[in-house]
């Protein structure tokens, strides 16, 4: 879960010019402010090394109903999506494995095409960091979520350009742990948005430090239980 601190690095000077100006001899305008923020690209503190991968010491729940999936393929049997799915038939995703997960505990409340099993569940239990093993299962038909409550995005303690914000959710993909997806630029209101498999505020934290604090905004896809 996010616990934001207050800790700010500062990721380089960017300096944006608010009007453009014109250039000689061509009898073009530029915009020097575009053409700054296309060239400077951050790049974390020196000392910030990537993070490590969050361990939760009790037991975790999907955030969410996820889709469990099992191709029927191979030898990793039942897996918990929790990023993008195909929207095809079967839907195709996949995740960190379900140890010990046992269709026959689910009788008519999954889909099966062939050897592909799949169905959607609220999924309890303990995480390794690499694998679920699953300790209380909630079919998606029988699953009664609560009215979620609205948190609003706290503003980003530093304005970047658009490229800027495309630049961070670039370098996220190789260094935050248990990374799902990200996006960030247009329409993210100066934030970047990233998806991890868990977090238990380390992320956020180390995306503070790093990039500034919540210009980065970590949703972890499991969450304690409780």
């Amino acid at each position: 879960m996010r616990t934001p601190p207050s800790l700010f690095v500062a990721l380089a000077a960017l300096v944006l010019a608010g009007s453009a100006c014109g250039d000689e001899g061509s009898g073009r305008a530029t915009d020097p402010a575009s053409d700054s923020a296309d060239r400077v690209k951050p790049s974390p503190s020196a000392s910030a090394s990537d993070p490590a991968t969050p361990v939760p010491s009790g037991p975790v729940t999907t955030r969410n109903l996820a889709t469990v999936m099992d191709t029927g393929q191979g030898t990793q049997g039942a897996e918990l999506c929790l990023g993008p799915i195909a929207e095809s038939y079967p839907p195709q995703c996949g995740g960190p494995a379900l140890v010990g997960w046992d269709w026959a505990d689910y009788q008519d409340t999954f889909d099966q095409q062939g050897d592909v099993r799949w169905g959607t569940y609220l999924v309890t239990g303990t995480w390794d960091g690499t694998s679920m093993t699953a300790t209380d299962v909630v079919p998606g038909a029988l699953y009664d979520p609560a009215m979620p409550s609205e948190t609003p995005t706290p503003p980003a303690a530093t304005a970047y350009a658009d490229p800027v914000l495309e630049s961070i959710s670039d370098q996220l993909r190789d260094r935050l742990p248990g990374y799902l997806g990200s996006y960030g630029g247009e329409g993210t209101e100066g934030h970047v948005l990233a998806d991890v498999l868990y977090d238990d505020g380390s992320l956020q934290e180390w995306a503070d430090t790093t990039y500034g604090e919540n210009v980065v905004i970590v949703t972890s896809a499991l969450v304690e239980a409780g």
